[in-house]
């Protein structure tokens, strides 16, 4: 009996705004048969720090947050939080 565990990036996507969204999926494995599969979504926004960020997404990251991307966003959040009155 031998027992894997495994874990990828399987989907990124990258919104109009820079936001870049990522699924990692774990898979157990036992002799070849999947027991199980569990997934985790997380988000990044432009401009953020990408330590310990999966190295496929860093290159995705790097290629959408061009300086205009993360001007254009902290501008728009800028905006938002000034409507808000924050």
């Amino acid at each position: 009996m031998s027992l894997t565990k495994t874990t990828a990036v399987d989907q990124i996507t990258v919104t109009e705004n820079g936001i870049v969204f990522y699924r990692e999926t774990t898979r157990i494995i036992e002799d070849g048969n999947e027991l199980s599969q569990t997934y985790h979504r997380n988000s990044l926004t432009p401009g953020q720090d990408l330590t310990g960020i999966p190295a496929n997404v860093v290159a995705h990251c790097n290629v959408a947050w061009t300086a205009e991307v993360i001007a254009a966003y902290q501008a728009q959040v800028a905006a938002q939080a000034e409507s808000i009155g924050a």
